[in-house]
């Protein structure tokens, strides 16, 4: 008789002999999985690489031990299809052209969670899980890509930089702008090293952004755009559709190819990511949801009841931007507006939800929402949601930086993080390339010059760094390529749970 691990291997061979035929290469990029810990493969409808990994102790190292067939990770070049123009050229890419950058650090990680899936499917250029025009969720660059823009106090004035750089080195680089001092933490590798800026850090600090004769920000502003594509962005900065991020990247620098998001290449994975500087393997919030087996339950991270409480997933020793700042200058005052990731912050957005007191985020918002296109407010509901939430975003903002809010006062925030939400629901609605996306960056745009204006308002343009970043990338899909590859697997009788569309938890739960 089989043993249990014995039968585990068996269905697992199963589901990839499914997942990877050809009856389903027009859906599934490639599945990865781990049979066995620092040991990892990816396998497409034409080959299969393992590799593993190894420390130094400081950071790890990975090592090609099998290809049979065309190596599904062969292509990990984060310039592939960049600037605009390249994936205009090259829409729905097929895997044999994809690009996958960082792709075995970033598929090793979510093994190291312990409610990490039996198997990861990754959905394909073209493939539109969800029913959305534009989407991300997985490995390949363009879903992977956000943008990265850093300006003002502390940064070099470079312009557009050939360059990218990592979402989790954005918590390490603020606090190093904010004049941090790096010290002993746990490191990529789960060893204490020295360096460390967060008590658990995989990302680094962008030196090479900052001006070596200036001195650090006195306040640093994060504006994230939620599932901006980041060609998208800068193209619409160039061509003055978005003139306020067009400034910002006159006045500092731009990376020509992005943050790389990590894996799952998700919302609420990332922003704590971005959070952190950790990958959700190893902060703890490894998906929009997943199954926790040693508990028997689903847990979900992203839906209207749980985003407030999504931090309370984060592994013990994990710190967000907020609570470091803390630790090395208790005195500083840290805001996070429409931001989940906010553990520790003075103010957050969240923390009226958790004391019920959400119907106040109305108080002071202008009607008519100012910014807001009406033709599209008009045609789209999520794109009128999006607006009334960014709107809420800019009041409360401004009223902090101008020093009172809902009746408390504030002196200037050390750290601001505003997110977003408007350029996520517009981008998957339309697709990036399309009108209704458009129409999202230009009033995107003029709320981001309401964040300018109220820094300047207070006179501390000059001490101040702003960085614009999202979450992911996005990507357009093909209008002929939905599909659920879950029938595939229900009609080769094999048991399974598939949570937030891709993570495969095996047999009977």
């Amino acid at each position: 008789m089989p043993t249990a691990d014995e039968r585990a291997i068996d269905l697992r061979d199963q589901a990839l002999g499914v997942l990877c035929a050809p009856a389903l290469r027009s859906m599934v990029e490639m599945v990865v999985f781990s049979p066995d810990p620092d040991i990892y493969e990816a396998r497409s409808v034409d080959g299969l690489v393992r590799f593993v990994r190894h420390s130094d102790r400081t950071r790890w190292h990975f090592h090609i031990v099998k290809v049979e067939g065309r190596d599904p990770l062969l292509d990990q070049d984060p310039t592939r299809f960049s600037p605009l123009a390249a994936e205009l050229a090259a829409q729905q890419p097929r895997r044999e052209e994809n690009s996958y950058p960082i792709a075995f650090e970033r598929i090793a990680q979510i093994f190291d969670h312990p409610c990490a899936p039996d198997l990861c499917v990754l959905h394909t250029a073209a493939h539109r899980p969800s029913g959305h025009r534009g989407e991300h969720g997985s490995l390949g660059v363009v879903q992977s890509r956000a943008p990265f823009i850093a300006s003002g106090a502390g940064i070099l004035r470079q312009g557009m930089v050939d360059g990218h750089c990592r979402l989790i080195d954005v918590a390490p680089t603020v606090l190093a702008l904010l004049g941090l001092e790096p010290g002993p933490g746990v490191g990529p590798t789960g060893e204490v090293v020295d360096g460390m800026l967060l008590s658990r850090q995989d990302g680094r600090t962008l030196t090479e952004l900052f001006d070596p004769e200036g001195n650090p920000s006195a306040h640093v502003v994060v504006v994230l755009m939620d599932g901006a594509n980041a060609n998208v962005l800068y193209d619409a900065a160039a061509n003055g559709v978005a003139p306020n991020v067009g400034r910002l990247i006159e006045n500092g620098a731009a990376l020509a190819h992005g943050g790389v998001a990590s894996l799952p290449t998700v919302t609420l994975a990332n922003h704590t990511s971005l959070n952190t500087g950790a990958h959700p393997g190893h902060h703890g919030v490894l998906h929009n949801a997943w199954y926790d087996r040693s508990r028997g339950r689903q847990v979900v991270t992203e839906s209207p009841a749980t985003w407030q409480e999504a931090m309370r997933w984060l592994f013990p020793g994990v710190e967000t931007i907020h609570e470091a700042l803390h630790r090395h200058r208790p005195d500083a005052v840290s805001v996070a507006i429409n931001e989940p990731a906010d553990r520790g912050a003075d103010y957050s957005t969240f923390d009226l939800f958790r004391r019920g007191e959400v119907g106040r985020l109305a108080e002071g918002v202008p009607e008519p929402l100012p910014h807001a296109h009406a033709e599209w407010v008009a045609a789209s509901e999520d794109y009128k949601w999006g607006s009334l939430v960014d709107a809420s975003a800019i009041n409360q903002m401004t009223s902090i930086w101008a020093g009172e809010y809902l009746g408390t006062r504030y002196q200037i925030p050390d750290f601001t993080w505003i997110s977003f939400s408007l350029t996520d629901a517009a981008f998957h609605e339309g697709g990036p390339h399309s009108a209704i996306a458009q129409a999202a960056l230009v009033d995107t745009d003029a709320r981001l010059g309401e964040v300018v204006a109220a820094i300047e308002r207070r006179g501390v343009t000059e001490q101040t760094a702003i960085v614009v970043v999202a979450d992911h990338g996005m990507e357009q899909t093909a209008l002929n390529c939905p599909g659920d590859w879950g029938d595939a697997l229900r009609a080769a009788g094999i048991p399974h749970r598939d949570e937030a569309s891709g993570f495969l938890y095996l047999g009977d739960m």
